[in-house]
């Protein structure tokens, strides 16, 4: 088959990682794919190298200043429906991963990874029609699958995604890598990735952090650290509360979260697996690749109470609800982390293969129908 894969950035967010897994698993198969993307800022390639079996399509998308979250939204759409639609009769199937890239290649499949809620209008709109118009929909969890029926009365398939498991776990013995990230940071730390923004509930994890640290002071030598973060998304006014919190706080405690920013992907594992424990407390998910991550390398996990990471981790993490309940979880985890089999076991269970051969399988029913 000849198959589209379409995403709205070349950076490494959750999706766009997803995507180019994908990609590689179903040319590794034997099928024919390109993957689809918007190259911000002059990007023509993703932010790692790609199986040269897999087709890069990068459409050019030039900044424009003073440009609102909204009309950003819109452009992206305009532009990568375009260079696609010269080019869709080339494929026997399309498959959106995000909203931005539903919309530009509607009809088409669409997996919803997570659902959102938006205030903007020109989000909320595009947020719709990505979930009532495509023709067929993936849900990488059942939980997310659920939410879609409650609200949409529509059914999802639902295909697990995978987790290169092998990659994560072979961090744990590089030592030269780990030994890098301990010199630069300097202490045993507890991580977050993702960007500081709502979703990620980076705010709740600081203040769970900080509690952590004043009831029991023998902790403070334990940094916060946090990596990733880019998005076409406006947080601004998130990252200044965060940031004027984490001030108020580092007068308070003596300490200050260490905020990396987007990490290199070769450098990645070695500093998931020299973490002494992961902070996964994001408000919404669709499976939760980074905890899995985490627990293939063998770090303790402290994640949210949602349904979907109840689902997809089971008991291999921690879980918490509020903030108090998310710094006792941390505290009991660098005390104590555990037997770390268990979640390396269930990391390794979800491969990229069985993925790939789950989505071949609807690939066809889709191309038949």
């Amino acid at each position: 088959m000849r198959i589209a894969l379409l995403t709205y950035s070349t950076k490494p967010r959750g999706g766009v990682v997803h995507t180019l897994a994908l990609a590689e698993a179903l040319v590794a198969l034997g099928e024919s794919v390109d993957v689809w993307t918007l190259g911000r800022g002059g990007d023509t390639t993703f932010f790692r190298a790609v199986d040269p079996r897999v087709g890069v399509r990068a459409v050019p998308f030039p900044e424009v200043d003073g440009e609102a979250v909204g009309e950003r939204i819109v452009r992206s759409i305009e532009v990568l429906r375009t260079a696609f639609a010269a080019e869709r009769d080339r494929y026997d199937v399309v498959h959106a991963q995000d909203c931005i890239s539903a919309n530009a290649a509607l009809p088409c499949v669409r997996t919803i990874h997570h659902l959102d809620t938006f205030t903007t209008p020109a989000l909320v709109a595009c947020h719709e029609r990505a979930v009532v118009e495509p023709s067929t929909r993936v849900c990488v969890s059942a939980a997310v699958a659920e939410e879609v029926r409650r609200g949409w009365g529509l059914e999802p398939t639902v295909i697990p995604n995978g987790v290169d498991a092998a990659r994560f776990a072979a961090a744990a013995t590089d030592h030269e890598g780990r030994a890098e990230w301990r010199e630069r940071i300097g202490a045993p730390y507890v991580l977050a990735l993702g960007g500081i923004e709502p979703r990620k509930g980076t705010l709740d994890l600081l203040e769970a952090y900080a509690a952590m640290v004043r009831s029991q002071p023998d902790l403070a030598h334990v940094r916060l650290v946090l990596g990733g973060g880019e998005t076409l998304f406006d947080y601004r006014d998130y990252r200044a509360a965060f940031d004027a919190r984490a001030a108020e706080l580092a007068e308070e405690l003596g300490t200050q979260p260490l905020v990396l920013g987007p990490v290199e992907d070769t450098a990645l594992p070695s500093l998931v697996a020299e973490a002494s424990a992961l902070g996964f407390v994001s408000t919404k998910e669709g499976f939760g690749l980074a905890a899995m991550e985490a627990l293939a390398a063998g770090v303790p996990v402290v994640a949210r109470d949602l349904p979907v990471l109840r689902e997809v981790l089971g008991t291999t993490v921690s879980f918490a609800a509020d903030v108090p309940a998310i710094a006792g979880a941390l505290a009991a985890a660098l005390r104590t982390p555990g037997d770390p089999a268990p979640g390396q076991a269930l990391a390794g269970s979800y491969t990229w293969e069985r993925a790939a051969r789950a989505h071949v399988a609807l690939y066809l029913e889709v191309a038949g129908a």
